[in-house]
């Protein structure tokens, strides 16, 4: 009945009456029943100028409330307890802010309307900004985060997607510390509600795959948004030291700063000061609750990214964090060595995304003293032919090489990668070749210990002990052995995954050698390169492998088109020919004729060509003659 009659009031009121509604109730309490009228035009379903009147109006009205209207009570027993009371002015409060709570409820399912028209697009802005002021306001003018944590969990939890919202909210709040400060509590505690539904539908196992499709589907929806603010909120080296002190709270003072007082009470610093102290050391204390601040905000984004990266993220989501992890994420983490369970993990799957995790995993081996004792297996098992057509091939190259820079890499591990790069050369394309010989070129000259790579003589065997052994093998030995005793034979396995099994000292790079005659020609002019004695280290230098990490056809063919060439392949004279063939290519052989003999050939041979021509015609004629 209630909802049926304030639909019926909600078509009998025009615009001009619903203005004069809203004067009456900031005019007097005595029209405090126009409340719950306004409060049904806050629907998505409203028309957007009813919408937008009557939000207007209860934003006036509450604003200057909020301070004084008593905590809202979500347990029905402190509602009881509370309604004991006889104080009317205190029940009259408590009914104003159950009013506020109906008020909030209304502008976020406003705000996640998918509602795309041009006048809502513009009440999504003027819904967010009101609900930022309450926010502002609601707690006694102290950051409520109890109204910002229902606004992003709306974001998370709608079923349409609004980016445009999160959008609204990163451009115009995320510069204030206090923002982003709850954005990172409130994801944490929204990625561990996502958690816990997903280990919740696992062990329920329910029978209607439709609903658990469509809950998979839900969840999957949440952790992009998910994904989408935390990637919007700006890292902390972005901001100057201006807004780092910049706080969206009214009184400069949030109710982050009750978290802050056990940290700053442990600091050695003194923190309680005279009067007369605090008003010429007021720098000071600025800059220790910069520092307090900052310490407590890496708190909070680790947990908050930690906790999301535990969530079964979708593939995409998935590669995009590791691209941008070692650059967003890992600089920022109070303990970056908390990642390394989700490096390893990724790194052990293989193919793509282990070239991903490649980066943020050298990170913390290098920077952070974490210790992977398969590192160079599973990165010696990414080299393949496929490798050299991925998206992020340039990134993998390049952390290639500094992988392999170590002086303290044994000569075996360096001699597998070295020989197993250059087999690759000969099934890559051209750019590929090129990434290759740059790569080896850098190894051989860092390790001059595999060198004798480059010509090796299997002189383990003579040729009499290689005679003997053939015989042996005729008078009924095994045949397993005979690569191992005939000269010539590569003792490289190309498909052994263990670097060290591999027998790479064994072998040489006969592959380099093929690469001489490779069509391409800057390929076969980089061969040159490899020539030099590297292991005169004064006299050479290593190549940059970063400039040719991201190459290609294009960029190939682009460069020879730019190539100053200083011979020509091409025939030229500076004088007309007077031959075909010049008297020295055929000594003893003279190619001139004189004018007169060619003229009295060319007369015989007109005069031989008149005669036969003629007597065709006759003989044609009398075929003729004779036919008739």
């Amino acid at each position: 009945m209630a909802t049926n009659l304030s639909k019926s009031k909600k078509r009998k009121h025009t615009l001009e009456e619903l203005k004069t509604l809203g004067q009456q109730l900031l005019s007097s309490r005595g029209h405090i029943n126009n409340l719950p009228l306004l409060l049904t035009f806050v629907s998505p379903s409203s028309p957007p100028q009813f919408l937008l009147e009557s939000l207007l109006t209860l934003q006036s009205f509450f604003s200057p409330l909020l301070p004084h209207l008593p905590p809202s009570f979500p347990s029905s027993t402190k509602r009881t307890e509370v309604s004991g009371k006889d104080d009317p002015e205190f029940i009259y409060k408590t009914w104003l802010r159950s009013k506020f709570d109906e008020l909030v409820q209304s502008l976020l399912l406003v705000l996640v309307s998918p509602q795309s028209e041009d006048a809502y697009v513009f009440l999504r802005e003027v819904v967010l900004d009101t609900l930022m002021e309450f926010v502002k306001l609601g707690n006694g003018g102290k950051f409520h985060s109890a109204i910002y944590h229902k606004l992003l969990h709306s974001i998370v939890h709608s079923t349409e997607s609004v980016d445009s919202v999160t959008d609204l909210l990163a451009s115009k709040y995320f510069k204030y510390i206090d923002v982003r400060y709850f954005t990172y509590i409130s994801m944490e505690k929204l990625a561990r509600s996502l958690e816990g539904n997903g280990i919740s539908d696992d062990k329920t196992g329910s029978t209607d795959e439709n609903s658990e499709s469509h809950s998979r589907a839900s969840i999957e929806l949440s952790l992009r948004k998910s994904y989408y603010i935390l990637s919007k909120i700006p890292s902390m080296e972005d901001n100057n030291e201006k807004s780092e002190h910049e706080m969206w709270s009214g009184s400069g003072s949030s109710s982050e700063e009750g978290n802050l007082k056990e940290a700053s009470k442990k600091s050695k610093t003194k923190v309680k000061m005279p009067k007369a102290e605090k008003s010429n050391n007021n720098s000071c204390l600025q800059a220790l609750s910069a520092a307090t601040i900052s310490k407590k905000m890496k708190s909070k984004f680790t947990k908050a990214w930690i906790t999301f990266l535990r969530l079964p993220l979708p593939v995409d989501i998935y590669k995009e964090v590791l691209v941008t992890l070692h650059r967003a994420v890992i600089p920022f983490l109070s303990n970056p060595i908390m990642l390394c369970d989700f490096l390893t993990r990724s790194y052990d799957i293989g193919g793509v995304v282990s070239v991903m995790a490649l980066s943020s995993l050298f990170i913390l081996m290098t920077q952070h003293g974490l210790e992977y004792p398969n590192f160079y297996e599973k990165l010696y098992a990414l080299l393949v032919p496929s490798i050299f057509m991925a998206k992020h091939r340039a990134k993998f190259f390049e952390l290639l090489d500094s992988c392999l820079r170590s002086p303290l890499l044994p000569a075996y591990l360096a001699a597998a990668f070295v020989k197993k790069l250059s087999r690759l050369s000969i099934l890559v394309p051209p750019s590929g070749a090129l990434v290759i010989m740059a790569l080896i070129h850098n190894l051989l000259r860092r390790h001059p210990s595999i060198n004798c790579l480059l010509h090796q003589e299997d002189g383990n065997k003579t040729h009499n002990d290689d005679s003997k052994a053939e015989k042996e093998i005729v008078d009924g030995a095994t045949v397993a052995n005979i690569s191992s005793i005939k000269s010539g034979i590569d003792h490289f396995d190309d498909e052994e995954s263990n670097p060290v099994k591999s027998n790479a000292m064994r072998s040489s790079l006969w592959e380099i050698d093929t690469l001489r005659h490779h069509y391409c020609p800057p390929v076969s002019r980089f061969v040159l390169s490899l020539e030099n004695d590297l292991t005169v280290r004064a006299k050479t230098t290593e190549i940059n492998v970063k400039d040719f990490s991201s190459g290609s056809y294009a960029t190939i063919f682009g460069e020879e088109i730019r190539r100053r060439v200083k011979q020509v392949p091409l025939a030229f004279y500076k004088t007309t020919p007077t031959s075909l063939f010049s008297d020295s290519d055929f000594a003893g052989w003279t190619f001139i004729c004189d004018k007169t003999e060619e003229n009295s050939n060319g007369n015989q041979e007109k005069n031989f060509a008149d005669m036969s021509e003629e007597n065709g015609h006759i003989s044609a004629k009398r075929q003729r003659i004779e036919c008739s």
